[in-house]
């Protein structure tokens, strides 16, 4: 390259004819002391190169991809965790299945089994009434005897499936919680209110009502007046 020596000012061109003199000089020569190539150099020193650009660029990428990879982990491992819920909701799915179909078998043979004890219960009972009734008997006494056995014989199969007669007689106060009064009766010798007679007798399973008691009221007639 070609340095430009400083021209000095008798060096200038004159102007051409017909121009005016006051023409200003746009040239570089007086402005320039040195050479142009190191005036470049430092304006271009006042400027970040292409170096720093990448390295300020570089950061940026880096945390982006550090964060898609966390990402990526994160849904992989929210995957394996879904897989494993639905394989354990499965597990305990089959495993309600089964305890159902267990319970209902077990429901199932709990009931035919009571119902198995209750007819073992009764059919002794049964077999005295057949052969009651092939008996002879001599006179009504013996078959009534006969009746009381197979009667005590049926109880007592009753009290051991907890099946217990409720205490109730004639002249007792009248409960509507535990017996149905079926008509009402006028027996002076009663107190109001009390039952007159027994229709059906109640009975409580494990202390519990099984069936109410059916019963005649007792009640006065001058009960009621004042």
């Amino acid at each position: 390259m070609t340095t430009g020596t400083p021209r000095e000012p008798h060096d200038k061109p004159a102007p051409p004819a017909g121009e005016p003199e006051d023409v200003v000089d746009l040239s570089l020569d007086d402005a320039l002391d040195g050479d142009l190539q190191s005036v470049a150099d430092e304006v271009a020193s006042g400027y970040p190169g292409p170096a720093l650009e990448e390295a300020e660029l570089e950061e940026p990428r880096v945390d982006l991809e550090s964060a898609l990879t966390e990402a990526e982990r994160q849904m992989e491992e929210m995957l394996r965790r879904e897989g494993d819920l639905m394989d354990q909701h499965r597990r305990l799915a089959a495993d309600f299945n089964n305890f159902r179909n267990r319970a209902q078998r077990d429901i199932a043979m709990a009931v035919e089994q009571a119902e198995r004890k209750i007819l073992l219960e009764m059919l002794p009972v049964l077999d005295n009434f057949e052969r009651g009734l092939s008996a002879t008997y001599q006179d009504v006494e013996s078959f009534r005897a006969g009746v009381e056995l197979i009667q005590k014989q049926f109880l007592e199969a009753l009290r051991r499936m907890n099946v217990e007669p409720m205490p109730l007689k004639i002249g007792d106060a009248y409960d509507a919680l535990h017996a149905e009064a079926l008509t009402t009766f006028s027996d002076p010798n009663l107190p109001d209110g009390a039952v007159a007679a027994v229709y059906e007798r109640g009975y409580n399973l494990k202390g519990q009502l099984l069936r109410p008691a059916r019963v005649v009221v007792n009640r006065l007639q001058d009960s009621g007046k004042s």
